[in-house]
């Protein structure tokens, strides 16, 4: 767990400097720099896509990851909790930037990559090294969306501890079915949800994301019914 605590300390802080920094900077300044991170965000999408291996893995993965995403409704609970931590800590009169920071920096912690691969590891080996990395770069880019979003992107920090602390906690069980296969189709999953975010942050789409995230941990069912055939 010492690389997630890593991370959620490295977002508090970074969300922080956010914080301080956006009294001196201007509305219009704060709107490109959000331009500026969402293009960077579409990078890293892209490029971690490109780890795919079998593309109709990462089809299927995405279509029955949905059909569950949206069947729970993801996307409205998580907004729903971003709401109600709103209404806790803005209690004279909520805007609604709480909430959007609160979302957008938990999707944008989480739904990576660095964030499901760097959690296995710290579970199975005791390697945070991808952990520790992703907490330099998610601290630089709390303090970018905190400028422009808010308080609410030091919250997520409470989002990123349970999410991969719960991948980090159950990595031992999920090690026989981790081949460098599953977790390429599962990078690859991922980061077509950073691409759709990015998308997301420069509104030009309003795709709700959450409901895509069960995808990302389709592969590993898809392979081991595989398997057994």
């Amino acid at each position: 767990m010492l690389g997630t605590w890593v991370n959620c300390i490295a977002v508090v802080l970074g969300g922080g400097i956010g914080l301080i920094a956006k009294r001196g900077i201007s509305e219009k300044l704060n709107k490109s720099i959000m331009g500026a991170l969402a293009l960077c965000v579409l990078y890293i999408g892209i490029s971690g896509a490109l780890e795919c291996q079998n593309v109709l893995v990462v089809i299927l993965s995405m279509v029955i990851g949905t059909i569950i995403g949206e069947g729970l409704d993801l996307d409205a609970k998580i907004i729903r909790l971003g709401e109600g931590l709103e209404k806790r800590v803005n209690k004279n009169g909520a805007d609604g930037t709480i909430a959007k920071g609160f979302v957008t920096a938990s999707l944008l912690f989480c739904v990576g990559a660095m964030a499901i691969v760097g959690s296995l590891q710290s579970g199975i080996s005791g390697n945070h090294e991808t952990l520790f990395a992703k907490s330099l770069m998610d601290g630089i880019a709390a303090a970018v969306l905190a400028s422009t979003l808010g308080f609410g992107v030091l919250i997520s920090a409470g989002f990123v501890l349970v999410y991969q602390g719960a991948i980090t906690l159950c990595a031992s069980f999920l090690e026989p079915l981790l081949t460098d296969v599953i977790i390429a189709e599962m990078t690859s999953t991922g980061s077509l949800l950073i691409v759709a975010l990015a998308f997301n942050m420069l509104k030009i789409t309003n795709i709700k994301v959450m409901n895509y995230v069960p995808g990302v941990f389709i592969p590993i069912v898809i392979y081991w019914v595989l398997e057994l055939f």
